[in-house]
This record gives C-alpha cells, sequence and structure tokens, in this order.
C-alpha cells in the first residue's frame, strides 16, 4: 500500500493562499461594485440602439421625429406622454445626446426633483450612462461637469473638465467652464488662466471677465507671438448657461 503525505505547510504555500484569497476577495468585491453601480442606473443595451450622437445622427431621426421634435426640446409638451418620458427614450437610444441631456437638466430644475416625472432614471444616472457609452465624449464631460459644479462638488468638475480637455483639445467652451470653477473655489490665478483661453478663442459670453473684475482680480492677457495666437483650437458646443453677470 502506497501512502500519500500531505505538503507542508511552508511560509510560501501559506503567503500563497492568502494571496490568492485576497485576489479573489478584491475580484468579487469589484464585480459587486460594479453590479451595484450598473444596477442603478441600469444597463445600455436598448431595444433601438444605443447610437453615439456625434457619429450615428441618422440613425436617431425617427427617435427625434417621435420623441424629440421642438416642442419637448423646450419643455412646452411631451410628444407621446409626459416630456420626462420621451427624454428618456431618447437617452436611452443615445445615452450620449447632448441636446437631450441638457433638456432632461432643465426639466429636473423646473421639477425641483432629481428624477423627473416619467424618467426612468435620475439626472446623475444619466451622466453616469452617457459617460459609460461615450467616455470619450467631451461635450457630455463638460455637461457633466457643468452639473457637478451646480451640485457644489467643485473637484470632480475639475476632474471631468479636465479629461474633456484631453479628448477636446484647447476648446473655449471648457475653458470657460474651468474658469467658472476655479472662480468658486477663489482660485483666482487658474480662473484668470482659463478665462483668457476662453476669450482669445473666440468665446462671447462676458460673464467670466465680469466677475473676476468684480473680484479685482482681471488683467488683460499678455500679447502672444503670431504663431501661438494662430494655432488650431477644437471647437465643443457651448454649454455655458445664460450669462447675464
Amino acid at each position: 500500500m502506497s501512502r500519500h503525505t500531505q505538503p507542508k505547510n511552508t511560509p510560501l504555500r501559506s503567503a500563497l493562499r492568502c494571496a490568492t484569497r485576497l485576489t479573489l476577495t478584491l475580484g468579487l468585491a469589484l464585480s459587486a461594485q460594479h453590479t451595484l453601480a450598473v444596477g442603478a442606473c441600469g444597463p445600455l443595451n436598448n431595444g433601438y440602439g444605443p447610437f453615439d450622437y456625434r457619429t450615428q445622427r441618422s440613425k436617431l431621426q425617427i427617435v427625434e421625429t417621435y420623441h424629440f421634435d421642438a416642442g419637448v426640446e423646450s419643455l412646452q409638451r411631451g410628444k407621446s406622454g409626459h416630456l420626462g418620458a420621451d427624454l428618456d427614450y431618447t437617452l436611452r437610444a443615445s445615452p450620449n445626446h447632448a441636446r437631450a441631456l441638457m433638456a432632461m437638466v432643465r426639466l429636473s430644475e423646473r421639477e425641483k426633483n432629481a428624477q423627473p416625472r416619467g424618467a426612468n432614471y435620475t439626472i446623475d444616472c444619466y451622466f453616469d450612462r452617457a459617460v459609460r457609452f461615450a467616455p470619450n465624449d467631451p461635450t457630455v464631460l463638460t455637461l457633466y461637469a457643468v452639473h457637478l459644479n451646480k451640485k457644489g462638488k467643485k473637484t470632480e468638475a475639475i476632474a471631468q473638465l479636465e479629461t474633456a480637455e484631453q479628448h477636446a483639445g484647447r476648446s473655449p467652451n471648457i475653458a470657460y467652464n474651468m474658469g467658472l470653477v476655479y472662480l468658486d473655489l477663489n482660485d483666482y490665478e487658474n480662473a484668470l488662466k482659463y478665462a483668457h483661453i476662453a476669450y482669445e478663442g473666440g468665446f462671447p459670453l462676458p460673464g467670466l471677465r465680469n466677475m473676476l473684475k468684480r473680484a479685482g482680480k482681471w488683467r488683460e492677457a499678455e500679447k502672444q507671438p503670431a504663431a501661438a495666437q494662430n494655432s488650431p483650437a477644437s471647437t465643443v458646443p457651448s454649454t455655458a448657461g445664460n450669462d447675464t453677470k
């Protein structure tokens, strides 16, 4: 009869077992966290789409015809029911539909409700879905930053704008919003820096400049060499609100 001996429980074996258990535990924890996030804001798969608003607009014509006409976008009336339901349908077909995202934010603000009537998700979830679907879309990231800034989440807003800047390059709109956040943080040097970038790029709204003037922090930008002035600037659709300051 042959006898089988158990392997010795050496320190190396114990360390390997502990490392394996730790890896499995961490993996399960991360998986559970991801599942909870997706569960709260829903999966992205949809009966129609989802389609990228930047590159697949032709596939969204039928969606906009029946769920996102001028009346829905201006929040005057729903097309097929509640405004929130039409906007929700549009954002499920195209999570990064920038105009529908802005309309949903305005509806939420008007109703004073994080989840507008007829919508399946909260505003935070619609941004979560948009970023998951199109993490390199600078317009979505800028819209999300504006939303975070309104909620007082300045650090998170700057992080989103920095990511947007990485994808969009030199954008007057992103720079303007970056300047507003830094101004709220009383970081006047950075606010002035991004104000100069915005206005040199042709951004039309005077609010940031006026606020810096009232704070006694505005000064004109130093003259740049012609080569720097003629460098190409990336454009991102404006996401700044009405500027009357």
